[in-house]
């Protein structure tokens, strides 16, 4: 008899199964995304855990290059990833205007983007990483804290201060020397050392350069103990972070939107320190992040 009820309950599961009647973790399947860089690894983490602590089942693809990543967006390969304003504005939407007023640009881009693509972008948070310009801590009391005290000190200081900047901004139309034009910075072709990124930062702490190029949440700001220099005539283009969803995916689960939540309320000095942790104490991606949402309340 009990072999009997065994099987009754085995045939019963299979039926459930072949017509599709089951409630399981698999039914709320979500694929997230993030780009092959800390940051996005630290974040495409901290939305895979937070998704997985409300009953998601998480696939995850991480570590694609910008376009591969947006491209899986659009073609439904993922569901969502973390995304950043400036970005989309210049590369996916194909807008020249540089645009420095963050809650405008995040609209613009947020409306357009749900119009011709079905994409939405959720709540925006403060992170902005754009390009930004820093210097040693004990620096400041000569050079100043803005960009606009280091051109000053740069013209009356001709040919002292040495810049140490990657290829990618040597070369940028809106790169350095747009942005020395734009602080009316008078700077010489020889003040101005190209090397790649990583380089930068061992250089200034060697003393073999005055100046860096970063990008503000860095997490090697504050591994070396550095100021950025802000943006005090904004040239620079905005790039706040927010997690975008395709829309089908969000009228399905609405309550994703609400989940994400954490993602907006992160600021740059929180995203520096996170980096940090990766980049310069060698902590794993997900554990930093599981450790920063469970120390903020966010998880169960």
């Amino acid at each position: 008899m009990r072999k009997l009820s065994i099987m009754l309950i085995i045939v019963l599961c299979l039926a459930l199964l072949a017509t599709g009647i089951t409630v399981s973790a698999a039914d709320k399947t979500i694929i997230v995304g993030a780009k092959n860089f800390t940051e996005q690894y630290v974040l495409g983490n901290m939305m895979s855990i937070l998704l997985e602590e409300n009953g998601f089942n998480v696939r995850e693809q991480f570590g694609t290059g910008s376009a591969i990543t947006r491209e899986g967006l659009e073609s439904g390969q993922t569901d969502l990833y973390a995304e950043y304003t400036g970005t989309a504005s210049l590369v996916y939407l194909g807008h020249e205007e540089v645009m420095t007023n963050p809650e405008a640009l995040y609209e613009k881009v947020k409306n357009e983007d749900l119009e011709k693509n079905n994409i939405v972008w959720l709540d925006r948070s403060e992170i902005n990483n754009t390009y930004a310009m820093a210097v040693r801590e004990a620096h400041t009391e000569e050079i100043g804290t803005t960009l606009s005290d280091l051109a000053n000190y740069v013209n009356n200081n001709p040919g002292e201060i040495i810049f140490g900047i990657n290829h990618e901004f040597n070369e940028r139309a809106d790169g350095f020397w747009a942005m020395a034009e734009h602080y009316g910075m008078n700077v010489e072709r020889g003040q101005v050392r190209v090397m790649d990124t990583g380089l930068t930062f061992e250089a200034l702490n060697r003393n073999q350069i005055d100046v860096t190029m970063v990008f503000a949440t860095d997490g090697n700001v504050k591994g070396y103990n550095l100021i950025v220099l802000e943006d005090d005539k904004y040239f620079f283009p905005v790039y706040n972070i927010s997690v975008c969803v395709r829309k089908d995916v969000l009228e399905q689960y609405p309550e994703i939107e609400e989940i994400m939540k954490p993602i907006a309320e992160l600021t740059d000095e929180i995203m520096q320190e996170l980096n940090y942790q990766v980049d310069s104490l060698g902590l794993p991606e997900k554990l930093v992040a599981r450790n920063f949402l469970a120390e903020n309340g966010y998880l169960d």
